[in-house]
């Protein structure tokens, strides 16, 4: 199982951005925001870019928790692996700890591992999007309806690293999430 979790943080560490950045000339991490997600792949390069690059790192979760499923791991070790998916894509090494900021590859991880919280933080992204206007903003909605239907349906225990992927995935989106807030709401 060591294998398998090192394999999870490795795979989370293989940045698409990156490698789309390479392939067209641009360094995204020299770019705009500096992030080698999908979002800011996007702004500089296009909507094909965000694109590949959503399907890419969501590919990285749901390639992890397809390997669990293919050795018959433990969902809570399955977890686990998808938490190391996301903190390989947050902090790759071989980029000194400057990656993405995990929302494709938990989208990977909980579409296959949870469908069932996957749907709730789809109807609440939604249902708050008229709203907020803001994707960040519906994320934090998102988010919550993970947690509270985790724990309505009692699975908390074997899903808590994907709650410490969440804590730390809005973390990394502090700053985004105060300007947004701010462009939405103003300064109150």
């Amino acid at each position: 199982m060591l294998f398998y979790f090192l394999f999870s943080y490795l795979s989370g560490t293989l940045m698409t951005a990156w490698l789309i950045g390479k392939w067209k000339g641009v360094d995204l991490s020299k770019e705009r925001s500096g992030n080698l997600g999908a979002r800011n792949a996007g702004a500089v390069i296009g909507k094909s870019a965000f694109l590949l690059t959503f399907l890419g790192d969501a590919g990285k979760g749901a390639l992890v928790v397809f390997a669990g499923f293919y050795f018959n791991f433990p969902l809570w070790a399955v977890a686990i692996a998808g938490l190391l998916a996301v903190l390989g894509h947050l902090f790759p090494f071989w980029l000194r700890g400057r990656g993405g900021k995990g929302i494709s590859v938990f989208l990977g991880v909980t579409f296959f591992l949870t469908p069932e919280l996957f749907l709730a933080m789809f109807v609440m992204f939604i249902a708050f999007y008229p709203f907020f206007k803001s994707a960040t903003l519906c994320m934090l909605s998102a988010f919550t309806a993970f947690i509270v239907l985790a724990a309505v349906l009692h699975v908390i225990p074997v899903v808590w690293p994907l709650i410490l992927a969440i804590i730390i995935i809005v973390y990394k989106h502090r700053f985004d999430i105060e300007q947004s807030y701010i462009r939405r709401f103003g300064n109150t």
